[in-house]
């Protein structure tokens, strides 16, 4: 409350002179509905921070970018820059701001819904083995970008129809021309990539495995390897997949990791553990990819994991890479960043108002990539 009219000798006490001024009756003297009344009014007077709609955040440090104000208009990016007043804001002066995370391993068959991802920040996933009805029925909320793979395509008998997938989260062929139409199929029903498992026997032959990489690559998908092992690994590379699901968790011989050079894989260190983080740190240094992912649904872990971001850190990625790994390398990868209409994982005039606010520089301290203080999924507050 306001202190008018203070004047020392007026009442008893300068420190309760307020409530004794000329003119203004002691607050507890006054009628209860007009105190109720002038705190509302100043309540609704005081300034409310926009939660979605037209706004700007200034002050912030947008990684890659550098102190810059960001206008976000109708779920997208408006302005990068100065931009003008007249425009609600947020002020976030010492904060950084990134685009939210892409998922690149996740089972939302098991994880129905999406929005604890989107709560946490996560705007983008690759949904690697789901019951084809999953490709048809989508569950996840509209705001989710879901790449989904559909089933496995895998042998008679073969992973993972015994085990935990054996509600049809595999595909079963017989030969090459019944794994290129499953391709055909997978691809008619929306799948934006194609996985397959290379694992001991009952598995697909070198000849098969081949036929669904032409099918997929000629329809302009990716094909994933479910691959742990390093003669596994290295059957997938002859193969011509463009993906490990999961760093191995066999120590791969030099020719294995040399054969994945400029190909890319999925961390999922949390997932496995074994040799799967000194794998990952020889892959990437003899040039592959490496993309995010925690195998979620499969895994309990938060949207974003604080174990993972830990783990890529043992293994020698530095914030920036962290960063990276989790967002403008897999939108990149995964095509989300068509210069058209960029979508997750990019903060790019005209692409999606999908990122996160945080309380520390991750390129310095990439935990705090899982603690955001804010997360906008286009253009709204979660």
């Amino acid at each position: 409350m306001a202190r008018r009219g203070l004047t020392f000798g007026t009442c008893l006490f300068g420190l309760i002179s307020l409530a004794c001024a000329p003119g203004r009756a002691p607050e507890a003297a006054r009628p209860a509905g007009e105190v109720v009344q002038r705190e509302a009014q100043a309540s609704a007077q005081a300034p409310m921070e926009p939660r979605g709609g037209h706004f700007v955040i200034r002050g912030a440090e947008i990684v890659g970018v550098g102190v810059a104000d960001l206008e976000v208009k109708d779920g997208r990016i408006a302005a990068i820059g100065e931009v003008a007043a007249g425009v609600p804001a947020l002020q976030r002066a010492g904060r950084w701001i990134v685009p939210a995370a892409i998922d690149s391993h996740v089972h939302l068959s098991y994880l129905p819904g999406g929005r604890r991802l989107l709560d946490g920040g996560v705007a983008a996933v690759v949904d690697l083995a789901a019951p084809l009805t999953a490709l048809r029925e989508r569950e996840a909320p509209p705001e989710l970008v879901v790449l989904a793979s559909g089933p496995m395509i895998t042998a008679r008998a073969g992973y993972p129809t015994r085990d935990w997938g054996e509600d049809g989260f595999g595909l079963e062929v017989e030969d090459a021309r019944a794994a290129a139409q499953a391709v055909e199929t997978l691809a008619a029903a929306g799948a934006k990539v194609i996985k397959v498992p290379v694992t001991d026997g009952p598995t697909l032959p070198p000849a098969t495995l081949r036929a669904i990489v032409q099918a997929a690559h000629a329809r302009g998908l990716k094909v994933a390897a479910h691959a742990l092992f390093d003669r596994h690994a290295r059957a997938a590379a002859d193969a011509g997949a463009d993906l490990l699901a999961h760093a191995p968790v066999e120590p791969l011989q030099a020719r294995t990791v040399e054969a994945w050079a400029g190909r890319a894989v999925i961390s999922t260190l949390s997932a496995f553990g074994g040799a799967a983080g000194e794998n990952l740190a020889r892959l990437r240094a003899a040039g592959a990819t490496v993309l995010y992912g925690t195998d979620l649904g499969n895994t309990q872990v938060p949207a974003i994991s604080s174990e993972e971001i830990a783990l890529l850190m043992a293994a020698g990625l530095d914030g920036p890479a962290i960063v990276a790994a989790m967002t403008t390398t897999p939108a990149q990868f995964w095509g989300l960043d068509r210069a058209e209409m960029p979508g997750p994982g990019v903060l790019a005039v005209g692409g999606a108002a999908s990122f996160l606010i945080l309380a520390a520089d991750p390129r310095v301290s990439p935990g705090t990539l899982a603690e955001p203080e804010a997360v906008f999924i286009a253009g709204s507050r979660r």
